[in-house]
């Protein structure tokens, strides 16, 4: 996860610093630009009211000032400890996915790979792996996108995912949706049918960004900005 950025992306082709080269040591790369974004509200998609969902949320820490002053951050380990809440929140993203003819579930470093092999496996999808720079051997396809102090970037295989295949990607927590966007861009260039956005946690002071380069976001839960 890695939420600085706003989306509605601008692609060029570079290799991480705009250079202009479309592949260099394997790795073939975009640079990302994201400018404001104009979303609408009713663009949102969140989970309606389900009984499981006040659980989900009383499992989640926050937890001030961290990693840097002044960001409540949204622990999802406490939810981990609860079994029962896991499944339950694991088990909404199944209901959602299931029957949708999802062919892959593309989890995204580091969180969204807590989630995103259970509900592949539920609903008999393939899991990929978006991973940080130099995680993955072998050639990959790379996507950079710029924050809101420097750049970041998502790297996948090459060949792990076939042309017009449907995608769903899977992440913990959605604040400004460059991440995501990023995400999005990645696979559709290797030719994927990005279905949807799937996030535990949703800030709602970005929720108009719950439409991201057309695809909608499926939120179980607002963040919390208090500590309990």
């Amino acid at each position: 996860m890695g939420e600085e950025a706003n989306c509605d992306a601008v692609m060029e082709a570079g290799n991480g610093n705009g250079n202009g080269k479309a592949k260099e040591n394997g790795h073939a790369t975009a640079v990302v630009a994201m400018p404001d974004v104009k979303a609408k509200a009713e663009d949102a998609v969140v989970a309606p009211g389900d009984p499981r969902l006040q659980g989900i949320s009383d499992a989640i820490r926050v937890v001030p000032h961290f990693p840097k002053q002044g960001i409540m951050f949204n622990d999802i380990t406490t939810l981990l400890l609860r079994p029962g809440v896991f499944k339950d929140a694991l088990d909404m993203f199944v209901e959602r996915y299931r029957g949708m003819g999802i062919a892959a579930v593309a989890g995204i470093e580091a969180r969204g790979f807590i989630f995103g092999p259970a509900i592949a496996l539920a609903i008999g999808a393939k899991f990929i792996p978006l991973r940080k720079p130099k995680k993955l051997p072998g050639e990959v396809i790379s996507e950079t996108y710029v924050l809101e102090y420097g750049t970041d970037c998502l790297e996948m295989h090459v060949g792990a995912i076939e042309p017009r295949e449907r995608v769903l990607i899977v992440d913990d927590l959605v604040a400004t949706g460059g991440t995501l966007c990023a995400a999005i861009n990645l696979l559709e260039r290797a030719g994927a049918d990005v279905v949807e956005c799937a996030c535990l946690i949703g800030l709602p002071k970005f929720k108009d960004f719950y439409k991201l380069n057309g695809k909608p976001v499926y939120v179980l839960v607002e963040s919390l900005e208090y500590e309990k």
